[in-house]
């Protein structure tokens, strides 16, 4: 029988080597996975609430698109990863960051969409925070 401790013990090792795999749970990649999931759950709001999806015929739920989703979200995470190993293999410290803030505009893009759907303005802090993600990212490309 499983102690609490043994089971808690399995979870943190656990949780540490996938931190690792994603080249440690540093402020960026939480930042991403936070407008990952805030994009998931405002793209819900819209399709369950407002019925304004344009992930679906008639702009309501739809698990086919709710799934398609969240594979996007996992091969997003997939690429962090890669990007990863390709800075060990390089011998550079650049792509990971640069992969993630370009993940970041696009999830900053798209929770920006849903609240336009849902009827909310665009504050323009935002607007400047994603333009500066964009011309970050595009610097990044361009090293």
């Amino acid at each position: 029988m499983m102690t609490k401790e043994t089971i808690c013990t399995a979870v943190g090792v656990a949780g540490s080597a996938i931190a690792a795999a994603f080249g440690g749970w540093d402020e960026a990649l939480v930042t991403l996975i936070i407008f990952m999931v805030i994009d998931y759950l405002s793209g819900l709001a819209v399709a369950g609430i407002f019925h304004k999806s344009n992930k679906s015929e008639n702009g309501a739920l739809e698990s086919r698109a709710g799934w398609k989703g969240l594979c996007r979200k996992c091969v997003t995470l997939l690429f962090v990863l890669i990007a990863y190993r390709l800075d060990l293999a390089i011998g550079v410290d650049y792509i990971r960051n640069a992969v993630i803030i370009g993940f970041m505009a696009n999830e900053l893009i798209s929770i920006v969409e849903n609240a336009g759907l849902m009827g909310i303005p665009l504050p323009g802090a935002i607007q400047n925070a994603i333009e500066v993600l964009t011309n970050k990212a595009q610097s990044n490309k361009e090293e």
